[in-house]
């Protein structure tokens, strides 16, 4: 059995000036992952395999999610392949992930996100919010053979 957390980042800044890429947490986005990391600590699998894309806002994003989690940084990845806002590049870089872990905790950009766990959960979201969180659960030994998946934990800020 396989299974996906997927978090969205969290609220950040709209600057016309600054490069997409590079675009700094709001305050407002603190608070709620905060509050979502807090609410979802009980369903976090310590040995999972943890990658975050590089983004400014995605990786200040994890970064709050493991601390409130107790998981050290270093535990997490950060590519800039994850740096993706579609669904069939984020599908392939889950069905390359190591077979040796079963759980995956992934940050990411919209909409790839909420593509993804419309594609693979049995919930449909119209849309998973800012610092929103999502596990699905596969019926796979081999994250290359994830196919749809049940929706286990859906949680997001305005829902706390």
């Amino acid at each position: 059995m396989k299974k996906i957390i997927l978090i969205r980042h969290a609220k950040a800044s709209l600057e016309y000036y600054l490069n997409d890429f590079y675009r700094p947490l709001l305050e407002v986005g603190i608070y709620k992952s905060i509050k979502v990391a807090h609410k979802s600590k009980l369903f976090i699998d310590h040995d999972s395999l943890i990658i975050s894309s590089s983004s400014k806002r995605t990786s200040e994003t994890a970064k709050i999610f493991l601390e409130h989690w107790n998981i050290d940084i270093i535990k997490a990845t950060f590519l800039k392949s994850l740096y993706t806002f579609d669904v069939n590049q984020l599908e392939q870089i889950v069905k390359s992930s190591s077979n040796s872990y079963n759980n995956l905790i992934l940050f990411g950009h919209n909409s790839a996100i909420t593509d993804f766990v419309n594609k693979f959960g049995d919930i449909f979201i119209d849309n998973v919010p800012t610092s929103g969180f999502v596990s699905i659960i596969f019926e796979a030994t081999s994250w290359d053979d994830i196919n749809r998946g049940k929706t286990d934990k859906i949680i997001f800020p305005r829902d706390i």
